[in-house]
């Protein structure tokens, strides 16, 4: 269902955005730091949001591995080094102490 959704959301954005650049089709001045030129505006906007896509996607990227890799240390974490007193919970102690408490 999510991704249905997002997938809707950004279909709905791109009609969007092209329908905003396909009305703004007149030529416009863009200034360089070294010059200027004169750019369709339609060039301008589909640029602007494919430029922003990629930056947005690349700090998804970055945030993604991130998380990836904390990820794998925990899995790879053995059961020794959880008793040997890490922050992380161990299931097993706690089963164990529930037992002999007699609950």
């Amino acid at each position: 269902m999510k991704t249905q959704t997002v997938f809707i959301i950004s279909l709905v954005l791109a009609i969007i955005i092209a329908v905003f650049a396909v009305i703004n089709v007149n030529s416009v001045e863009v200034n360089y730091l070294f010059g200027t030129a004169e750019w369709p505006l339609i060039l301008i906007v589909l640029g602007s949001v494919l430029i922003g896509a990629f930056i947005a996607g690349s700090i998804n990227a970055v945030k993604i591995y991130g998380l990836r890799t904390e990820l794998k240390k925990y899995k790879n974490r053995t059961p020794a080094s959880e008793s040997s007193g890490s922050k992380g919970f161990s299931r097993k102690k706690d089963k164990q102490s529930t037992g002999k408490n007699g609950s």
